[in-house]
């Protein structure tokens, strides 16, 4: 499927270039807007579902769902629809990566960063279930981590309106790591659900480990029902007890103890951040249930969403007797009444007044208060710790790009907690901020670069634009310059390359060149010019342009500019025939009109112009008839005296120029001639 899918755009507007993701039944691409020019992520539902019509109502009620989602930390659905069989929705496309990713690659996430998160995550929620929607798959895979920090919500695949009747199924849907108790054994589900699955993902983020592991999504899903989660801070001592608190309170088995809302969690979670008493509305701790036995069920794959069969939820529910209880006992159980239920119940009160006890001796607490000392500079927290009659325990350094350098990280035991005095605190000193050189990563793909930078630890976001120099996808260029030297925080700004702009080409044939121009560099092109002769287009008028239609932002036309028509020097003709006048004249591109004269023998007498002419001009020719031989004779008789007989030739001479009878024949005067020619 994938190789058929890059290149290929849907409802001609969305250009699939590369897959990102893909999940259990859809792959996701990223994909460009052609009519926006925009970068935007296509979910593709994966073939094999698309033909059974309770995959494509859950493709379908995803993009509903998120569609009308409208908050800054939930991923934005643009646009769904089917093309060819092919079911899609085109989604915002988000920089960064899963929280799930960041876990795995950097282990326990700095604590006021978790709170951070699960605060976002929460408004995210609060929107959701304000519209009666509840997203049940929470998980740090479904949370995307943006370049700024800021937090993106996703998949609202299995999200269920509140009061829908498909809320509870005879299929549980989720991720057996993530799911709440009531999720797991099939029971209807509230907003707490989510609130519980938060909790399991700040807990993962902030100590770097699962409450509740095993080899199958059977074998957590039993303990998220029957398990109480190790508190955090025995995992990762350095978390503070009231995020620890805020976090327990989540995870709590009974929906009802947690917290009413996302808005009441995402509260606590800004009392944290801000320092100011965290309100838990009466934090009430979760009792540990026994379950029944718990029927088979596919083994869980990686961190996939898993299906598990409805079964298991009512196993779970059925409980085991005990004598004298049962939870969720079987209907027509007997419950055994009278003295040993009395002897039980006294028991049970008397473990609840000791739990009690118990729990008030630990708030209120023996021993002294530990400083808190983070952020503090190194000498100050030391004095401090040694003022309030404590010793500094080892001081080690670490990188840090949040603390200022020499100044603490964090301590251990964490600062509000109680010992004894003269009791050793750990330090961790900022070593400074963790800097690397920035390679170069121009004219690389934009893949090949995010890679580059990502894997030393850098954050990259991407602007694009056009350009004619720069392959379409490839860097043109890099905020700040490769070889500088950045922190890991600083985000990396890539520019990348949409190819040369295709942009329409003015007509400006008939326009003087200057205009042409200014119509054409206004339209974001370059202009050469080259001048040709005519004897149609006026001087300094464009004759014509290339190219034509459409070209490339940036590119040059040219133009053709007319210098109008030619000059040609006229030869002299005269005394030539008009015969040679004519093809002397016209080889060099003239008209010719010839007046008097009766062949094309005759002789030019006169013609019109000499010097420069513009090519094509018409010169004029007068002409006139050559003077045949026996015209000149003629005329030379008439000239000579009569001959004397006496001196006068003899024989045939002297009968020359008569006419066999002896006559003088008769000859035109040269009046006549010059008339008869003209």
């Amino acid at each position: 499927m994938t190789g058929n899918m890059i290149g290929r755009i849907f409802n001609n507007r969305y250009k699939i270039t590369e897959r990102i993701g893909i999940g259990g039944m859809a792959e996701v691409y990223r994909a460009q807007d052609t009519v926006l020019g925009r970068m935007v992520a296509v979910k593709v539902m994966l073939p094999q579902y698309a033909a059974d019509p309770s995959f494509t109502q859950r493709f379908r009620q995803e993009a509903a769902s998120a569609a009308n989602l409208q908050s800054p930390y939930i991923v934005n659905v643009y646009d769904w629809g089917q093309d060819s069989g092919t079911y899609y929705i085109v989604m915002e496309y988000v920089r960064g990566s899963d929280l799930k990713t960041a876990i795995k690659e950097r282990g326990a996430i700095n604590q006021r960063k978790v709170a951070e998160i699960g605060s976002q995550v929460c408004q995210a929620l609060s929107v959701a279930h304000n519209l009666d929607i509840i997203h049940r798959d929470i998980k740090p895979q479904n949370i995307m981590i943006q370049p700024d920090g800021n937090v993106k919500v996703m998949d609202f695949g299995i999200a269920r309106a509140k009061n829908s009747v498909k809320t509870q199924t005879s299929s549980v849907l989720g991720t057996a790591h993530y799911v709440s108790p009531e999720q797991a054994q099939g029971k209807e589900l509230t907003y707490a659900s989510d609130i519980y699955s938060l909790g399991i993902v700040l807990y993962e983020a902030a100590t770097g480990k699962l409450p509740f592991d095993g080899p199958d999504a059977v074998s957590v899903a039993m303990k998220q029902v029957q398990e109480q989660p190790v508190p955090p801070s025995q995992v990762n001592p350095a978390i503070d007890a009231a995020l620890e608190d805020i976090i327990m309170k989540a995870l709590d088995k009974t929906p009802d103890n947690r917290f009413a809302t996302a808005r009441d969690m995402k509260n606590a979670l800004n009392d944290y951040l801000s320092g100011r008493p965290v309100n838990l509305g009466g934090f009430t701790s979760a009792s540990t249930v026994v379950m029944g036995g718990v029927p088979n069920v596919p083994p869980i794959a990686g961190d996939g969403t898993q299906v598990m069969p409805a079964g298991m939820g009512n196993g779970m529910q059925q409980g085991v007797n005990h004598g004298t209880t049962t939870y969720h006992g079987v209907e027509g159980e007997p419950k055994k009444k009278g003295r040993v239920g009395l002897i039980v119940a006294l028991i049970v009160a008397v473990v609840a007044v000791a739990a009690i006890a118990f729990g008030l001796t630990q708030c209120s607490g023996s021993g002294t208060p530990v400083p808190d000392v983070v952020n503090m500079e190194q000498t100050q927290a030391e004095e401090t710790i040694r003022a309030a009659g404590f010793e500094v325990g080892t001081v080690s350094t670490a990188k840090s790009n949040s603390v200022e350098e020499g100044h603490v990280i964090s301590q251990d035991p964490s600062g509000g907690s109680k010992r004894e005095e003269g009791s050793k605190i750990n330090l961790v000193v900022s070593g400074g901020e963790d800097t690397v050189t920035l390679p170069d990563v121009t004219g690389q793909t934009e893949d090949a670069a995010r890679r580059s930078l990502e894997q030393i630890g850098l954050t990259v976001s991407t602007r694009t634009e056009h350009s004619t120099d720069v392959e379409e996808g490839h860097v043109i260029s890099m905020s700040p310059e490769a070889g500088s030297q950045v922190s890991k925080t600083t985000t990396i700004t890539l520019t990348i390359s949409m190819g040369a702009e295709t942009i329409d080409v003015p007509n400006v044939t008939g326009m003087s060149e200057s205009n042409a121009r200014s119509a054409l560099q206004e339209a974001g092109f370059q202009v050469s010019s080259s001048t040709q002769e005519s004897s149609t287009v006026e001087k300094g008028v464009v004759i014509s342009y290339s190219p034509s239609g459409k070209a490339d932002k940036g590119s040059t036309i040219s133009i053709v500019v007319s210098s109008g028509k030619s000059q040609v020097g006229v030869p002299n003709v005269t005394g030539e025939t008009v015969s040679d006048a004519r093809h002397t004249l016209e080889s060099l591109g003239f008209r010719v009109q010839v007046s008097g004269g009766s062949s094309s023998d005759a002789i030019v007498q006169t013609q019109s112009a000499s010097g420069l002419m513009d090519y094509g001009s018409t010169i004029y020719l007068t002409a006139s008839d050559p003077v045949t031989s026996s015209t000149n004779d003629s005329e030379n008789s008439s000239t000579q005296s009569t001959p004397d007989e006496s001196n006068g030739p003899s024989g045939e001479d002297a009968n020359e120029g008569t006419d066999g009878n002896g006559a003088t024949p008769t000859t035109p005067s040269a009046e006549s001639g010059a008339l008869s020619f003209l």
